[in-house]
């Protein structure tokens, strides 16, 4: 049997001066299987064609749809109205992020900026000869290697922390995720020292309070926390 669900999204356009923050409500009959990202498109199509909100896949796995769901961080292709019995459901924007509109946020800026700070690339002095085999890396640390590149770049773990809300430069864990997985990758040669300047204060892997909010939203399930703490034990070290 259907029922009314009820949509409280955030509007508000940053680039007109006189627009006011608020939140506008929708109600719409609720359809099997429905998700978030159904019901915000129904809502454009059929009642406000200027609510602003990112998609791309509808799959989780462009990581663009990220919105506060009830105070909580989630991606809308991934969220099932069913989930809220009573059928509210409040949205606004990621926080951290620089807001386009409504609930459309910039995650790209921040992320390029983050890719940059960790240096997210192969560093090596070995010079690539495209006619001979690639260079080996055991099938165990490719898997893991995989594993960690899994990460979407959603924002959801940025958006959940704790410690970024306090460290307005900090790292977070999607770019601890990526120092980790180059860290980890055998092709990878830097040292535990250049890793250590790239992320060893407390923008970096010290400042994280370990408060798992991270791994707890990650729609991805990756072991975030568990890396974070690998990567604390080795940098730890370097004197």
């Amino acid at each position: 049997m259907s029922r009314t669900i009820t949509i409280r999204a955030f509007k508000y356009n940053p680039l007109i001066k006189d627009s006011k923050a608020q939140f506008v409500e929708y109600k719409l009959e609720e359809t099997s299987g429905m998700t978030l990202f159904i019901a915000l498109s129904q809502i454009r199509e059929k009642y406000d064609a200027d609510l602003n909100f990112d998609f791309v896949c509808r799959a989780g796995i462009c990581g663009s749809c990220g919105m506060m769901v009830n105070g909580r961080p989630r991606l809308a292709c991934r969220t099932l109205t069913k989930d809220f019995p009573e059928g509210v459901l409040e949205l606004m924007p990621l926080p951290s992020f620089k807001l386009i509109k409504d609930l459309s946020v910039d995650t790209g800026v921040w992320m390029n900026g983050m890719s940059k700070r960790v240096e997210s690339w192969i560093h090596s002095d070995h010079t690539t000869d495209i006619s001979k085999l690639e260079d080996k890396v055991e099938p165990e640390v490719a898997q893991e290697v995989f594993e960690l590149d899994r990460c979407i770049e959603c924002g959801i773990c940025v958006a959940a922390c704790g410690t970024k809300l306090m460290r307005p430069d900090f790292v977070g864990a999607v770019g601890l995720n990526r120092v980790a997985r180059f860290y980890i990758d055998s092709l990878d040669k830097r040292t535990d020292e250049d890793y250590y300047e790239l992320v060893g204060d407390d923008n970096g892997v010290f400042g994280c309070m370990s408060l798992l909010a991270c791994e707890d939203n990650c729609p991805k399930n990756l072991p975030l926390q568990s890396k974070i703490a690998y990567m604390r034990r080795k940098l730890v070290q370097v004197k």
